[in-house]
């Protein structure tokens, strides 16, 4: 196999894309098969200047075989090697996204969205890492050839691999998605030390080779105490940086107050955790900039039905379609990242499962927890302080408090508090979890 380069300058050896538009480039095609062995990128070396001809650099067999375990993907491993000044000016620096569970379908959704520009902006281009295990390495090649076949300008790297430490090299955001679902039988208390075990080792790699500033977003459940996992494991990276996904509890939360659209509602938070004892925040949420409870007279439906419809809702909609929320999430994690890169507008919050260390609600510290936040558009947050509680509110506060103690009790080996113990009897699992 020999590769052509056509080269515009002096020198060739570039692995990143941060341009707009193709320009000619030394093009290497590489399949590969699933390897946990760190392998180096082929370098094709070269040396013509500018008025030269285009000249073909044989790559040895033994280089070729190291390329089936390099990180890049298909015509992602094309690499360009331009002028300074044909450099874009208008782009952002490239912005690297890792996502495990890269060949499920939440992901199937999301990728697509990432690629696009919906989530970044239309001036950030995008470099997906995606995370996979060996039994769906060929899935994950099949998430790859979709995603060059999109021709999505702003996608300038896709890589694909098996080995967190490979893959969350980096990143400037972690979206976790991949986790074992719960099978019959099954206790929740099983499922947090069997997740907990994989959150604990991908905050490790996160730990040793992401960006020190990465933004971490749990999806995989019990996603609370996965990311309290996490980030108990990734001592070298700000524990504020993570978060366990709320949003689409918010979302709907939102769709369920009667009379109106949802662009109308406002001030919503989920308290607590994903779970059934969620607290979706009726007290504080507002109707077209009304108090909820002045818009809707009957207090006993927002407080008997309205919250079992949020909790619910998922389940719901697996009788109806015979699957889980995959779309609806995958659009929970988009609006999640926009929130924090977007500044929150006037007056509202978003709700995100986050470190409690600090918070001014009183609620127990070194948990995970939906909390209202809001933020300047720069990837951090702020919790929000003027929110009012009543009797109500506090008690189921409180309620979904004591499980996220219990649970981080379960996972304690985990976490390095001593050895974990399990007391939870009551089956709260969300719908889909299974």
């Amino acid at each position: 196999m020999a590769a052509v380069a056509e080269l515009s300058s002096p020198c060739c050896y570039k692995t990143q894309l941060t341009v707009p538009r193709l320009l000619p480039a030394t093009h290497l095609l590489t399949r590969r098969t699933p390897s946990r062995v760190r392998s180096k990128r082929v370098a094709i070396h070269c040396s013509v200047t500018s008025n030269q001809a285009p000249v073909t650099a044989a790559v040895p067999a033994a280089d070729q075989a190291k390329s089936r375990a390099a990180e890049c993907y298909g015509v992602f491993c094309l690499t360009y090697d331009l002028k300074a000044e044909e450099e874009t000016k208008t782009w952002k620096k490239l912005t690297t996204v890792a996502v495990s569970g890269a060949a499920g379908m939440i992901s199937n959704h999301l990728l697509f969205k990432l690629a696009s520009g919906e989530v970044f902006g239309p001036d950030q281009p995008v470099a997906l890492k995606l995370l996979g295990s060996e039994r769906s390495f060929e899935a994950l090649e099949g998430v790859a050839m979709e995603l060059e076949d999109s021709l999505y300008p702003l996608l300038r790297e896709v890589s694909i691999g098996i080995d967190s430490y490979e893959v969350f090299q980096d990143a400037e955001w972690a979206l976790l998605i991949g986790a074992k679902p719960r099978g019959p039988g099954m206790e929740r208390a099983g499922l947090l030390d069997i997740n907990g075990k994989i959150f604990a080792e991908q905050g490790k790699a996160l730990n040793a080779v992401a960006s020190r500033n990465v933004k971490v977003i749990v999806v995989g459940n019990p996603c609370n105490t996965n990311a309290l996992i996490c980030l108990k494991n990734a001592p070298n990276i700000p524990a504020k940086n993570f978060h366990a996904l709320t949003r689409l509890d918010e979302n709907r939360a939102k769709c369920q107050a009667t009379g109106v659209f949802y662009d109308k509602v406002s001030n919503v938070t989920i308290w607590g955790n994903h779970s059934t004892t969620q607290v979706p925040d009726f007290l504080n949420a507002r109707i077209n900039g009304l108090p909820v409870k002045e818009v809707i007279k009957d207090h006993k439906w927002l407080e008997e039905e309205f919250t079992v419809k949020v909790q619910k809702r998922g389940g719901a909609l697996i009788q109806k379609w015979g699957r889980s929320s995959a779309a609806s999430t995958a659009v929970s994690i988009v609006d999640a990242i926009k929130s924090l890169v977007n500044p929150t507008p006037e007056g509202d919050w978003f709700s995100s499962g986050v470190y409690t260390n600090g918070n001014p609600y009183g609620i127990a510290e070194d948990l995970v927890f939906s909390m209202p936040c809001r933020s300047k558009g720069d990837g951090d947050y702020e919790l929000v302080k003027d929110v009012i509680f009543d009797e109500y509110l506090l008690n189921r506060i409180s309620k979904t408090e004591a499980e996220l103690l219990a649970e981080k009790r379960c996972v304690a080996h985990l976490i390095g508090e001593g050895d974990g113990y399990c007391e939870i009897t009551e089956d709260t699992m969300l719908p889909g979890e299974m």
